[in-house]
């Protein structure tokens, strides 16, 4: 048998050529191949099979399968509501034991660097925890002791203030255009006796509920106390524990996206402290040299309420208008509107972005639509743990992106910053599932060609069945009866 020349002729395993086929023509030429894409139609195809695969489909089918599409979606989407609706109710009917828990972590996550720098130098972690406990009580202690013969001594100047203001306002009101009488007003003093009067029993209900809204606030900040030395002393084994029972690879991941949630939420209330204590030291300042009473309780409110974004810095502002309003005039009430805005202002235009960049990426108005939620929905605790709960979610979206760019090889180990060892091995871990995604995404691709071949080789059998059916059913009939005809004629006689 004569060799066959290696070149356009040798066989190839796509044309599937002869198993006969000598050893001498060597492999196949793959260099076409290796020019073409790795997923869509080949570009080098004949005219005739590009013509074949731009054909029309029918629109019906294309809305058809989008539908299918976006019903698997909203299935799913409604799926992962539902459970979302279900762990937030279980949570509603545990938060007494639940809240707590996130209020411990959230200090632990600032006062753990101090018991780590202890712990380093050879302290016992029992000890380490509850000397550092007791120092940032004391120091908060020392805060209150600080401010509080100031406040008693100046609440009682700004009560005398406010009575000569509501005198000055009596006064302006019996004065045209107004012009109110003594009459009208004692009425309308009587008419809110009487309302007061009619409303003792749910004033006397609220009053009650103040009392057990007072003693579940000790209790509450009794048990944060303790959880937080146990977390301080011991939270160091949780990880171990946590990689031990769930498994070594989940393990990998979760300890990485644990200590990202964790170095996110103790930078962010690092940061907030930071921004806290620029607002109220310059406030304060503004305060004490216009002479506006309580200026130092004031500046720690502030501080205190700096850690709500937005809506506590407006709150804390007004409230000190306020007091200068009552104390010092409208004059030196405009002073310290204009200084509080400046000083917010600047705070938030070069303080917070610095801080927060090296923490966390939420636009203003995610923080500002987080905190009303939290706020409508728990009221003033909910809008302090609605920044961190945002922040440790947006940091658990980011980390699973990531992990989604490296199996899809958008990125590679190295353009990755983890923060433990176990996250560097997830990484790699992840990194060397990319071929694999990337063989299921080119097997997907085949047999979706394969089907779509299939079709149409199933739409041209259609339709050599239906042409034979009708030239059954056409043709056969005229062709039996043309050859019937000229039987006919032979038999008849001729015409004269």
């Amino acid at each position: 048998m004569q060799d066959q020349p290696a070149g356009d002729d040798a066989p190839s395993l796509d044309e599937g050529g002869s198993v006969g086929a000598p050893e001498e023509s060597g492999p196949p030429d793959t260099s076409e191949q290796d020019e073409r894409p790795e997923f869509g139609p080949d570009p080098a195809a004949h005219p005739e099979d590009r013509q074949d695969e731009r054909a029309e489909v029918d629109r019906g089918a294309l809305i058809l399968q989008g539908l299918r599409g976006a019903a698997a979606w909203s299935w799913r989407f409604l799926l992962v509501v539902a459970a979302a609706v279900v762990i937030l109710y279980g949570l509603g009917r545990i938060w007494v034991g639940v809240l707590p828990i996130i209020l411990a972590l959230i200090l632990c996550s600032v006062l753990w660097p101090p018991v780590r720098w202890l712990r380093g130098h050879r302290w016992p972690g029992g000890l380490a925890a509850a000397a550092v406990l007791l120092g940032a009580l004391a120091v908060f202690g020392g805060i209150i002791v600080a401010i509080a013969p100031g406040v008693s001594a100046q609440v009682r100047q700004v009560a005398n203030n406010a009575a000569a203001g509501a005198d000055i306002v009596l006064e302006w009101l019996s004065e045209p255009p107004v012009s109110l009488r003594n009459q009208q007003f004692d009425s309308f003093v009587n008419r809110i006796t009487a309302w007061l009067e009619s409303r003792a029993d749910v004033l006397a209900e609220g009053a009650l509920s103040t009392i057990t809204t007072v003693g579940s606030i000790l209790v509450t900040t009794i048990l944060v106390l303790v959880l937080t030395f146990f977390f301080l002393k011991d939270g160091h084994g949780f990880l171990p524990w946590m990689r031990k029972t769930v498994g070594r690879t989940a393990g990998l991941y979760l300890t990485e996206a644990l200590a990202r949630v964790w170095v996110t939420l103790g930078g962010f209330l690092r940061a907030q402290a930071v921004v806290a204590a620029v607002d109220a030291t310059f406030i304060g300042l503004g305060l004490l040299l216009l002479g506006v009473p309580l200026a130092f309780a004031l500046a720690v409110i502030t501080f205190f309420l700096a850690f709500i974004p937005i809506v506590g810095a407006f709150v804390a502002g007004g409230l000190a208008v306020l007091v200068a309003l009552v104390s010092n005039g409208w004059v030196t009430a405009v002073w310290v509107l204009l200084i509080v805005i400046a000083v917010q202002q600047a705070e938030s235009t070069f303080v917070a972005p610095v801080m927060h960049s090296r923490v966390m990426s939420m636009h203003p108005v995610i923080v500002l639509l987080g905190v009303a939620a939290g706020g409508t929905l728990w009221g003033v605790l909910g809008a302090f743990l609605a920044v961190p709960v945002l922040a440790s979610a947006l940091t658990l979206v980011r980390y699973g992106s990531e992990h989604l760019d490296l199996r899809s090889g958008q990125l590679h180990v190295d353009d990755v910053r983890n923060v433990t060892t176990e996250g560097s091995q997830a990484a790699n871990l992840a990194e060397s599932s990319a071929p694999l995604f990337a063989l299921r995404a080119r097997q997907a691709y085949l047999q979706a060609e394969d089907e779509r071949g299939a079709a149409q080789v199933a739409m041209l059998g259609r339709t050599g069945e239906l042409a034979a059916s009708l030239r059954d059913r056409i043709l056969s009939p005229i062709l039996r009866r043309d050859r019937a005809e000229p039987d006919g004629d032979e038999t008849e006689p001729p015409r004269t």
